[in-house]
């Protein structure tokens, strides 16, 4: 199994950075105590491979893992290729992380949504290595599943699930599905704001772009939450559960919530938006929950 520590980051705002400031940004995040990031994958952002194979190669501990690549941005091929030559050249420090992105393909029936994800895991598995060196172990996968089919492919057919935005009990379930042996790492939403009104106004925003997706409803919706939760960008209740804000001793709780429901590492999203900063202050005060 992957070694992702108790808490870990998840990050989609590294993209802007300059090679050397990036350098020095995660050279920092390393010395602070984090022993894994995880990088999400945009339409106009770093490629994902590439953005991880920049990461691993100016760090020296950091285990990578992809928050997701999409299955839609490459081919199976690729995919694989990249896969064999990241774990072989950065021993035990790459995860592959496979999803299926959210950029037009929110009207995608869930059916064809599983299928292609099968698909796409069968195709990674069929490819030859040919010339490529073997690396040290057997390269490691999981995807971002919320329901329980896709949560079923996770167990089936990879080495664990990496949820998004999802409360406790969703990591609760997950564990149960899963089963023994397979990596549950969940990504936390975060924001240190002690303020009701100014957080919810954020974090709102942030979940409203996510409310669209049919699977992401349908599993809140299992979960018990109502039509009246998922409306107008959520409720504060449901607000307040998928993401932690406030104290740092609040996030603490929700971090110790997802590992006693079965989590193996948090990966911990300092909400900021896209285009906002890199949070290196949130990220320094996250520190103190390693």
């Amino acid at each position: 199994m992957v070694e992702l520590g108790r808490v870990g980051i998840w990050t989609d705002q590294l993209d802007r950075l300059p090679a050397a400031e990036l350098r020095d940004t995660l050279k920092e995040v390393e010395s602070a105590g984090f022993r894994s990031i995880w990088l999400g994958e945009g339409r106009n952002g770093r490629e994902a491979f590439t953005n991880a194979t920049l990461v691993l190669a100016v760090t020296e501990r950091l285990l990578v893992a992809n928050g997701v690549a999409s299955i839609h941005a490459r081919h199976a091929a690729a995919s694989a290729s990249a896969q064999r030559v990241l774990t072989e050249a950065f021993p035990h420090r790459f995860l592959l992380g496979l999803g299926l992105g959210h950029d037009g393909l929110v009207s995608a029936p869930i059916d064809d949504e599983r299928t292609a994800m099968k698909r796409y895991l069968r195709g990674v598995d069929v490819q030859p290595a040919g010339v490529l060196p073997a690396p040290p172990a057997p390269p490691p996968r999981v995807i971002a599943a919320w329901d329980v089919e896709m949560l079923e492919i996770a167990r089936d057919h990879a080495q664990g699930a990496h949820p998004s935005l999802m409360p406790p009990e969703h990591t609760r379930l997950a564990h149960e599905i899963l089963g023994p042996g397979r990596v549950l790492a969940p990504e936390q939403g975060v924001l240190l704001e002690e303020d009701p009104e100014h957080a919810r106004l954020i974090l709102r925003e942030e979940l409203a772009t996510r409310l669209v997706h049919p699977t992401y409803r349908e599993t809140l919706t299992r979960l018990g939450w109502t039509d009246g939760d998922l409306s107008g960008g959520g409720s504060d209740a449901l607000i307040d559960r998928v993401f932690a804000w406030g104290s740092l001793s609040d996030v603490a709780k929700r971090v110790e919530e997802h590992l006693e429901a079965g989590a193996d590492s948090v990966a911990l999203h300092v909400v900021s938006g896209r285009s906002g900063p890199v949070p290196l202050d949130g990220w320094r005060a996250l520190a103190a929950l390693l």
